[in-house]
This record gives structure tokens, C-alpha cells and sequence, in this order.
């Protein structure tokens, strides 16, 4: 007996612990009507201030075409039967082999003219995705590629 009333007396305190935490429907509402009127107040409000249209002027930046200070400068022996031109995108740089072929691989699957070109002083194959005769091509498709390769830099072929 004893048992049964305990286990009843729980049941009824809880059943009190639900009841109790409910939320009231007059709160809700009470909420929302005070959110409508702020929105209607600044409706309201944004009717009376007039704003004048700003003219928006575009920014057109033209890359440095001439300066190849900044890119790296290497003797380069390509690999597989290409030529390269004065300005070549790296996107990957190693010293095995087979996995500057792979990465060459991936690129021409995605339409890229990569090739794969060795730098004896340093001992690395470096991976170029293109190569331009402009600094300026290489920039932009260097730019592109960052997308993907963010490591992607410009190297200046010395013959």
C-alpha cells in the first residue's frame, strides 16, 4: 500500500511539473502584436525619410604587366615533349616524379594543357597548368586557379 501511494504521489507531481511549465497563449500573442507595431513604426518611419540614389562608380584594377621581379625565375627541362612560354602557372611543386604526373593528369582531365618540368638546381618537378608569352594571361589564369590550387604561383622561364 504503502508502495502505491508513494509511486501515486509521483505520478501527481509530476502531472504538477508539466502543468506548471506550460506557456500561455497570451504571452505569444502579446510578443507578436509588439513586434507588428515596431515593424509598423518603421514602416512608418522610412515613408518620411527621403534618400537621395547614390551613384555607384565601379573599380577596375588592370594587372602590373611589365614587372617580373616577383616571380620566381628557374631553368626548367620539360619532361613530356611541351614547350613552355616566358610566363607558366605552377599549381604543385615536387620531388617525386609520379606525383607531379599525377597531378598533371588531374589538370588535363579538367582541360587544362599541363606539363610537367624539371628543375635540376633544386631538384623539383614542377606541375604548370598553362603557360603565357604575357604576364598579365598568367595572372589572370593563375587567379582562376587559386580557386582550386590556392598555392598556385607564377614562374618566369629563364632559357
Amino acid at each position: 500500500m504503502m508502495k502505491k501511494n508513494l509511486m501515486l504521489g509521483l505520478a501527481l507531481i509530476a502531472a504538477l511539473a508539466f502543468v506548471s511549465c506550460k506557456t500561455k497563449e497570451s504571452s505569444y500573442k502579446k510578443a507578436y502584436e509588439k513586434a507588428k507595431a515596431q515593424e509598423m513604426a518603421r514602416a512608418n518611419a522610412g515613408d518620411q525619410v527621403e534618400t537621395a540614389p547614390v551613384a555607384v562608380t565601379p573599380v577596375v584594377t588592370t594587372p602590373v604587366v611589365t614587372n617580373t621581379e616577383n616571380d620566381a625565375q628557374e631553368r626548367l627541362t620539360v619532361l613530356n615533349g611541351g614547350t613552355l612560354k616566358a610566363f607558366n602557372v605552377v599549381c604543385g611543386s615536387f620531388g617525386v616524379e609520379a606525383n607531379a604526373n599525377n597531378l598533371r593528369n588531374t589538370l588535363v582531365a579538367k582541360g587544362y594543357s599541363a606539363q610537367v618540368a624539371y628543375n635540376a638546381e633544386k631538384n623539383m618537378y614542377r606541375v604548370i597548368a598553362s603557360s603565357f608569352d604575357d604576364r598579365a594571361s598568367a595572372v589572370q589564369s593563375r587567379d582562376q586557379l587559386r580557386g582550386t590550387y590556392p598555392d598556385a604561383w607564377i614562374l618566369y622561364r629563364t632559357y
